[in-house]
This record gives structure tokens, sequence and C-alpha cells, in this order.
């Protein structure tokens, strides 16, 4: 079994970053706020095939279930927790974005109950796949 490795500095693709920081983002939600300032700006071109990107669709295993989730991180409007798109606004979405396969996400429940999960797959990225615009 592997073991989980905590994060490094994140990575965001420049599209990303000027979309995300265009939608007030840092009044949304702190965590993404974070991320926005410190992340490592990347052409899309550039960004790895294991980093988590916008539209990026993952495997997610909860640490302290074992439970396994597929979600796509997505933009507010397109949100859907229910069908598995969780938005990037949210304290889970903004944990996920620019971490790599194998890193841990650590975020906060409204209720303030802390939860990690390891990001197992990327099983799509928009780069990956030659999509640089979405």
């Amino acid at each position: 079994m592997n073991t989980p490795i905590a994060p490094r500095e994140r990575q965001l693709t420049e599209l990303d970053h000027v979309r995300l920081s265009r939608l007030d983002a840092p009044t949304a939600c702190d965590g993404l706020a974070d991320v926005l300032a410190t992340a490592d700006l990347v052409p899309s071109r550039d960004i790895g095939p294991d980093i988590v990107t916008m539209y990026s669709q993952v495997e997610v295993r909860l640490l302290r279930s074992g439970q396994r989730r597929k979600l796509t991180l997505c933009y507010p409007a397109d949100a859907e927790p229910a069908a598995g798109f969780v938005s990037v606004f949210s304290p889970m979405g903004a944990a996920l974005l620019g971490l790599r396969v194998g890193e841990i996400a650590s975020w906060q429940t409204p209720g303030g109950e802390p939860v990690q999960a390891e990001v197992q797959a990327l099983l799509f990225q928009p780069e990956a796949s030659g999509d640089y615009l979405t």
C-alpha cells in the first residue's frame, strides 16, 4: 500500500488562475484565496498530467473511512454535489485544486470537523487530453 504524501507547492494553469481570480474567489473561500496567492503558475500546455485542474475528474479516498469517491472539480455554476460535481469555491474543491496524485487534501466540514482525502487517481484532466481552453 502506498503511503500518502503531503502536498508540495501547488501548480495552477495560468488560465485557471485568471478565471478564478475574476470570479472574486478570495471572498468566496479562504482556502481558495490561499491557493491563488501561493500557487506556482504554469502555462496550460506545461501542466503535469497528474495535477488536479479545473474540470479534472479525480478519484479520492477519504482517509478516516477508506471510502472512495469520484469527483469533478468545477466552477460554482456547474456544481452538483450529489452527482459528484464539486465547486472549487467549496472547502473540498479548494483543497483539491493544484494537488498531484498521491497528495492529501485537507479541509473542514461546515461543522468544523477536519477531513482528509488522498488523490488516488486523475481519471480525466482537460489539458492532458489536449483541451487547453476549458
